[in-house]
């Protein structure tokens, strides 16, 4: 979303825009609607990736996390027979597919996105990860474009957190570890300015890298589409029924486990459980992640994956968003839309976390710790007996909120890229200038 946001927005700040993708991504679901949002002067490009289907894909991380365990059953999980030892298996499918599956792309990514800098005389590349194989690139372009302007765009971090927390980081051996920091290091060197999403990761990439000048790092958060969100100007009426409704939207996967909530909800009095409703919108990552939440039983809904306008939608009659997140430094998309949306948060997110900074920054809802069991207890009592008088209690800060649209984030992402591709023109023109002044008459 981030980067259709960006391919929506940019062409009205002055900017010619391309945009490199894939003609079959494997995603868990697809929404062509979007596309319809993205202005016809831009000119999109699609090549072939050999990246396996989702399905494919999934079934083949299940088989990774058996193999090696010592399970006899890993064969099993792939639907192999092999006599292959699974360590090996699992060994050289790790180093075929690091640091990501994605990976598959690099060699098309590379050769076509060379001749479009060439053909379409680019003067600025922006190149996003997650997966973070597409920072691979960065060096090859430097190589072939010394002058060029390269922006990386990192929408998570990556060393500190998604290795320990997001599930398809599977490649977290020490060895890859060590692979990972080398691949950062020199797309950071030989990147010209480098965008993280939140203040917390800024600071955290940067300090990996003492020797770059500060001002190469920078902050574009990320933000919410006021035209796709219809916010509420008056108090619900109170539902037929006299449930409360939580509303949760996203995929949930290891960063965003639900463990701890579901105990909680099972811990709560029984007359405060049957009053709650739980809707969870998306793709479940893991089977004991849907299995902690089917322990709920009738109260919790599982919808899976919608198009974002359905997702969107489900927000204008929920009473509360519910916010997981055990990440420290990343905040996750779905924040963004939350805060645009109107409606309060309930949230089990990192006590120390970027997340809670801008919950309570924007009084965007409540919070408790995302490992305590007993505080999350009772932030939903709280919110049961809270019923009624919800909106008289709930007062984020607007003007603070309304930053975060993303036509006006997108506005402060076209002042930095005019400046950066500026700058490299200057640059090329200095150094050009200096070796015609070199040469003999």
């Amino acid at each position: 979303m981030r980067a259709a946001s960006l391919a929506r927005y940019l062409p009205e700040e002055g900017i010619r825009l391309d945009v490199l993708t894939t003609r079959n991504a494997s995603a868990v679901g697809t929404d062509c609607d979007l596309l319809s949002r993205i202005p016809k002067e831009v000119t999109v490009h699609r090549t072939l990736t050999f990246d396996l289907p989702f399905g494919i894909r999934k079934r083949l991380k299940r088989f990774i996390n058996y193999a090696g365990s010592g399970r006899s059953d890993a064969n099993a999980a792939a639907g192999t027979g092999s006599g292959c030892k699974p360590g090996f298996i699992k060994q050289l499918l790790l180093n075929i597919l690091w640091p990501d599956p994605q990976v598959a792309w690099l060699p098309v990514l590379g050769w076509v996105a060379r001749r479009i800098v060439r053909k379409r005389n680019i003067d600025l590349v922006l190149i996003t990860a997650p997966p973070f194989s597409t920072i691979l690139i960065v060096e090859k372009l430097r190589k072939a474009f010394p002058h060029l302007a390269i922006v990386v765009d990192f929408r998570d971090e990556w060393l500190s957190t998604t290795f320990d927390l997001v599930s398809f980081a599977f490649n977290n051996s020490k060895e890859h570890r060590t692979r990972a920091c080398k691949a950062e290091a020199n797309a950071i060197h030989h990147a010209t300015a480098v965008v993280a999403v939140t203040e917390a990761a800024r600071r955290e990439i940067r300090s990996r890298y003492p020797q770059e000048c500060d001002n190469k790092f920078c902050l574009i958060p990320n933000g919410f589409d006021a035209a796709q969100l219809r916010i509420p100007v008056s108090t619900p009426a109170p539902r037929e029924d006299g449930k409360i409704l939580v509303t949760y939207v996203g995929t949930v996967y290891a960063s965003t486990e639900p463990t701890a909530l579901s105990e909680a909800f099972q811990s709560l009095p029984n007359e405060v459980k049957t009053r709650f409703r739980l809707r969870f919108i998306g793709h479940i990552e893991e089977p004991r992640f849907r299995e902690a939440l089917q322990r709920l039983g009738e109260m919790v809904e599982l919808k899976g994956y919608l198009p974002q306008r359905h997702a969107l939608a489900a927000l204008e009659e929920t009473d509360y968003v519910l916010l997981i997140s055990h990440d420290p430094l990343n905040v996750g998309g779905k924040f963004y839309d939350y805060i645009g949306s109107g409606k309060p948060i309930l949230g089990a997110i990192h006590p120390m976390g970027e997340t809670r900074r801008l919950l309570e920054e924007l009084r965007a809802g409540w919070w408790a710790p995302d490992d305590d069991v007993d505080r999350i207890r009772r932030l939903f009592l709280d919110a049961a007996v809270r019923g009624a008088s919800l909106m008289a209690a709930f007062h984020p800060d607007e003007a603070k909120i309304a930053l975060f649209e993303r036509k006006v984030l997108a506005q402060r992402y076209a002042v930095l890229l005019h400046s950066i591709a500026n700058g490299a023109t200057t640059r090329a023109q200095q150094i050009n200038a200096a070796r015609t002044d070199a040469q003999p008459c």
